[in-house]
């Protein structure tokens, strides 16, 4: 039966004929009889022609095993996919061992090019399953010389007498599963504790046992033989490199990479994997040492030695005149590798999704960290995609470990035929676009630091004189350059820079210091009072000198150093931010997302997918990711209010969803610990009957910046209900517990401070009450213990997070609550009367006595006079107008006054334009970190209008 050829390449027809002429010739007559009846089918026999055509090495490997292909079809393995490799024969030596991994490599290997080259797999499947050959030869036989090697030496133990077992590590390609059909595997060698063996003739040391382990290892695997080989061992990434031991244990691993660990091993360990003998073990030592690889900030600091590799692969394109290599020339995978790797290694330690080894995955999460876009991933991930399967089409040819271009015509007809081209210039166009591509995103990524006109550095000697440390001159320097404050900015910055902190400095980030002040100050040359704005800076500056890849941040990018100016510059409170979290100066990076800020659907949204890539189990993780989100969103809502984006209404709405959205993602946190905990509660199947209660500024949607949190717990759930895990606890325990995590969650300290101040005083019976009462309780409570005043501040109450059905049944009693017949004079009476107490107990200047100055909050005419107008006017009016209940906002309710006509418009305009007005000084107070007291001559207007509605209302027989 003759092979169909008519789909391959003329110019292969003749070689494709002759290997399977050759092949039948190789075989038995039984094998052959198989083979002349397997190619009548089509498919087959169009598959079996594209392999003899466009791989050699598939034909040799066929001729010298031809049973393989026809054991791998009878188990309908040849076009399938395989997810796991079976290998069940019984070794009796090490040379039966070699003979037989090879025979299996072999067979695989035969296997995975018959699909990768038909197109039956696409380039994961075949990285992923050639990296699955490497991982099942390593461990197969790696626990064979451990039997033999152990029943010479004895078994290695710990000195506590734990077993001891080798791990290997794969980097590189094997451990991002990534491998090539040719590739060899970088191996580091590692064990858990030192020791000895015990129970062999002779007791050794556990690093003499893992060493000669590992030799034997490598010798079975990498030894060229009669049957070929099962992959080439590259061992040189391991610590000390060529001239250090071939296996260390891990106390020796964690201090090599500690005390000696480069930039360019930390690019290396980003793709490490525990592949054989104890993985466990290695997962563990992986994760002790990703702070090696992942810095917890963003790390600006690598990038000068990522520009300096950057470099060398460029030079070493030129040198070695690789442009023909589309692995290592340009525009070629190792670049499509380099851009992924820098972000990597960047935002690694803040971004946990970018920790991870495969490349495909790393370009999908930039994109969806918006690090990327999308044009950039897609192109990338397009050029990545080809240039593998060019370079497997290229190695399958002879199996041989290249990634250059064929010059030879056949070989280019094979290739371009396999990629799916008429001819080679076809190929080579489309292959020169790919890589036109991935060179444009490799030129443009870490590159130099961006030329900006926002930032020009001067011509001042600022260098010379901080290296000089001369006051006088620095001082002179200052005042002829208009600093304010010059005396105190000399005297500040020459003591950081004398002092220890700054002495005890590495070399480099001394030198990052002294390139970052002068640039620091010729951007503070242009603020409003430059020497005022410096010093608001400083502080972040002292707060990073152990950390400088904080300043490279700023160094690389002038436009987040002049954005950090005229923030600074507007607001000290915005300084003081970021000089306990100097974290968040990464917002300062993009323009765009720093004076803008998402709705409350896109903050929910983008907190759920950074909670996403936390493990679930990492509860610190989350609890920093929930406070770096608040942090961060914040800043923003302040930066857009100093430009002017956001105006004053916008930025209480924001504050107050922000504030939404964390606390809806703590009560799903906390509800998971504590089900973990105890498992489910009866009727909690279809929604959470627990919901939580804003009331004060949150619940009023005003709430400030650093403003606390007044909140209640409410559940609905009988009391006799039990949880059903193993260790059960009834529904009000269960409630009580949740709520107690929530405070737990919001108020504790990490790093990044405190998530809110949570303050329960409001719930029923105040600190003596329950921290979670149910439903019936609090509208027992409501209806017949609580005070005026608590009704009061029912008005600005509302379900801010918990399940849907039991916030609509709060509503509806908060609206009944609100409506009840109530006797306005005895209402307006207590109402007064509370207003009085609240004024003496905060000693404010209630009577206004200072002429000249108006304390905003309490003053009187001030905004809380406004609050218990209202207050009192829905618990005297909802009654006859329940429209009165629908808002819990001063603004809509004042408007809603004005719609039932119990406020002309002038009224409601005039208080509502004081209740604005009043709040826009508070807010700027607020940046300006200032007490809320302005000159009484700014606001005498809106206080008068305050004061007139307050004598309308508030005093008997008047109103």
């Amino acid at each position: 039966m003759a092979l169909l050829v008519d789909t391959v390449p003329e110019l292969l027809r003749e070689d494709a004929t002759r290997n399977w002429q050759q092949l039948l010739e190789a075989c038995s007559d039984e094998q052959r009889s198989w083979y002349e009846n397997a190619v009548e089918n089509t498919d087959f026999a169009q598959r079996l022609a594209c392999v003899l055509a466009a791989s050699q090495a598939w034909f040799e490997l066929a001729r010298q095993q031809p049973q393989a292909v026809i054991d791998l079809q009878a188990a309908g393995q040849l076009d399938a996919d395989q997810p796991e490799l079976a290998f069940d024969r019984e070794l009796a030596s090490a040379a039966e061992l070699d003979k037989a991994l090879r025979r299996f490599r072999n067979r695989h290997w035969l296997r995975i090019v018959w699909r990768d080259l038909n197109r039956l797999a696409d380039t994961t499947a075949t990285t992923r399953d050639l990296s699955l050959l490497a991982d099942r030869c390593l461990q197969l036989a790696l626990d064979y010389h451990h039997r033999e090697l152990a029943a010479e030496w004895g078994e290695p133990h710990s000195r506590s007498g734990e077993p001891q077992r080798l791990v290997v590590i794969a980097m590189g390609k094997l451990g991002a599963c990534e491998l090539n059909l040719s590739s060899d595997i970088d191996l580091i060698f590692t064990y858990p504790e030192s020791g000895e063996t015990v129970g062999g003739v002779r007791q050794v040391d556990n690093q003499q046992f893992f060493i000669k382990l590992g030799q034997r290892l490598i010798a079975s695997l990498d030894q060229r033989t009669a049957d070929g080989f099962v992959f080439r061992m590259d061992m040189r990434l391991r610590p000390y490199g060529q001239s250090g031991p071939l296996v260390i244990n891990f106390d020796a691993m964690e201090e090599y990479y500690q005390d000696q660990g480069r930039e360019w091993e930390r690019y290396a360990m980003i793709k490490a994997r525990a592949v054989a003998g104890d993985i466990d073990a290695g997962e563990r030592l992986l994760a002790d040492l990703k702070p090696f690889v992942y810095r917890r900030y963003i790390d600006f600091s690598v990038i000068e030695a990522l520009r300096e590799m950057k470099g060398m692969i460029r030079r070493e394109v030129k040198r070695r005149q690789l442009q023909d290599n589309i692995k290592l020339g340009s525009g070629g995978i190792r670049e499509v590798e380099f851009i992924a790797q820098c972000f990597q290694l960047v935002r690694g330690g803040r971004e946990p999704g970018l920790q991870e080894r495969r490349l495909l995955v790393v370009l999908n999460e930039l994109l969806e960290l918006e690090q990327l876009p999308q044009d950039a991933v897609q192109e990338l991930t397009v050029a990545y995609g080809f240039l593998r399967d060019s370079e497997h089409a290229i190695q399958a040819w002879l199996d041989r470990q290249t990634q250059h271009l064929p010059k030879e015509p056949k070989e280019r007809a094979a290739l371009a035929w396999v990629m799916g081209f008429d001819d080679w210039d076809a190929y080579y166009m489309a292959l020169e676009q790919h890589r036109e591509n991935v060179t444009a995103h490799f030129e443009a990524v870490i590159a130099d630091p961006e030329e900006s006109d926002e930032i020009e550095l001067s011509e001042r000697p600022w260098e010379d004189l901080l290296h000089s440390a001369d006051h006088a001159s620095l001082l002179a320097e200052l005042e002829d350059a208009g600093f304010d404050e010059a005396e105190e900015i000399a005297r500040l910055t020459l003591a950081m820079l004398e002092g220890g902190t700054v002495k005890r400095m590495q070399s480099i980030g001394r030198e990052r210091l002294y390139d970052f002040l002068p640039r620091l100050l010729d951007a503070c040359a242009d603020a409003q009072l430059p020497g005022r704005c410096y010093l608001r800076i400083l502080p972040l500056v002292e707060a990073v000198l152990r950390r400088t890849a904080y300043l490279v941040l700023l160094i690389e990018n002038p436009g987040a150093l002049s954005r950090l100016v005229r923030l600074c510059d507007a607001s000290p409170w915005i300084s003081r931010q970021l000089s306990r979290n100097p974290v968040l100066l990464d917002e300062l990076l993009n323009e765009d997302t720093l004076y803008s800020v998402p709705d409350k659907d896109g903050l929910y949204s983008e907190l759920r997918q950074q909670l996403l890539r936390i493990p679930g189990d990492d509860q610190e993780a989350q609890m920093e990711a929930l406070r770096y989100f608040k942090l961060a969103h914040i800043l923003r809502v302040a930066a857009s209010e100093i430009v002017g984006t956001l105006p004053l209404m916008k930025v209480s709405d924001y504050l107050s969803a922000i504030a939404e959205v964390v606390l809806s993602h703590v009560l799903e946190l906390a509800w998971q610990d504590i089900q973990a905990r105890h498992g489910n509660l009866p009727g909690c199947e279809q929604e959470l009957p627990f919901v939580v209660v804003a009331y004060g500024k949150l619940g009023g949607l005003e709430l400030s910046y650093g403003s606390d949190l007044d909140l209640v717990f409410i559940h609905d759930l009988e009391g006799s209900a039990v949880s059903d895990g193993k260790r059960p606890v009834d529904g009000a325990t269960f409630f009580t517990r949740l709520g107690q995590r929530m405070i737990h969650i919001l108020n504790t300290n990490t790093g990044l401070g405190q998530l809110y101040e949570v303050d329960m005083r409001l719930r029923p019976s105040g600190n003596s009450g329950l921290l979670v009462s149910s439903f019936r309780a609090f509208e027992e409570y409501q209806r017949t213990s609580a005070w005026t005043w608590e009704h009061q501040a029912l008005v600005r109450a509302r379900v801010v997070a918990g399940g849907e059905g039991l916030a609509a049944r709060f509503g509806e009693l908060r609206a009944n609550l609100l409506s009840q017949q109530r006797d306005e004079a005895a209402l307006r009476e207590e109402v007064v009367v509370m207003r009085d107490r609240m004024r003496e107990h905060l000693s404010s200047d209630a009577a206004g006595k200072k002429n000249e100055s108006f304390e905003l909050k309490q003053g009187l005419g001030g905004i809380v006079d406004i609050e218990f107008m209202v207050q009192y006017a829905v618990l005297a009016q909802a009654c006859r107008y329940p429209l009165l209940t629908r808002y819990t906002d001063n603004i809509r309710i004042l408007e809603s006054l004005q719609a039932e006509g119990l406020l002309s418009e002038s009224q409601a305009l005039a208080l509502i334009d004081a209740y604005k007005t009043f709040r826009s000084f508070v807010h700027r107070s607020s940046l300006q970190e200032e007490k809320g007291v302005v000159p009484l001559a700014e606001v005498m207007e809106q206080r008068q209008q305050v004061l007139d509605q307050w004598q309308h209302w508030m005093v008997p027989g008047e109103a």
